[in-house]
């Protein structure tokens, strides 16, 4: 996660699958952890995200997880995903994980202590401070959201490219 008005940054280190599980569970924990005390008056969350991997726009999964933290939250939720192959448009690229890439180059990655304390001593001096994680939680693959399950989805698409941009609104 990259807060853009804040300049921080927060990465969640899994040790399982990078599922949607996993990573709704990282948004989930930085909102705990880092947005809602410092948006506390927040009534809706804006996500940028891929197009491919865990948080994929035609996944299922990633749209059942949301659902349930907008549930959870009473966050209404949008995702825009970037169109495939412009990854390098996402500002997370450039403003934190080029960053943590140059804090820990040349540095043997011998444990998931020395991972986390590497991100987490990433800083710049525009003032860009990170948090980071171990997520021991277990994210098994495969899991299948059905047609029933997609029916209960609160999901609204947006008018411009609905199939990458959409709102999902707390039950």
């Amino acid at each position: 996660m990259y807060d853009l008005t804040r300049n921080a940054g927060y990465v969640g280190v899994g040790i399982d699958h990078d599922t949607a599980s996993f990573a709704v569970r990282t948004i989930r924990r930085w909102w705990r952890t880092m947005g809602q005390p410092v948006y506390p008056q927040a009534k809706s969350l804006l996500i940028t995200a891929d197009s491919g991997g865990s948080n994929g726009a035609k996944l299922r999964l990633w749209k059942w997880e949301l659902q349930r933290l907008a549930d959870a939250t009473g966050l209404s939720i949008t995702v825009c995903h970037f169109p495939p192959g412009t990854s390098k448009w996402n500002k997370i690229e450039h403003r934190l994980f080029s960053y943590i890439s140059a804090n820990w180059r040349g540095r043997p990655l011998t444990s998931l202590v020395t991972i986390v304390n590497l991100i987490a001593a990433t800083t710049t001096e525009t003032g860009l401070h990170v948090r980071a994680e171990i997520d021991k939680g277990r994210y098994p693959q495969g899991r299948k959201i059905s047609d029933q399950e997609m029916a209960q989805i609160r999901l609204r698409p947006c008018r411009f490219h609905g199939d990458w941009n959409y709102t999902i609104r707390p039950r």
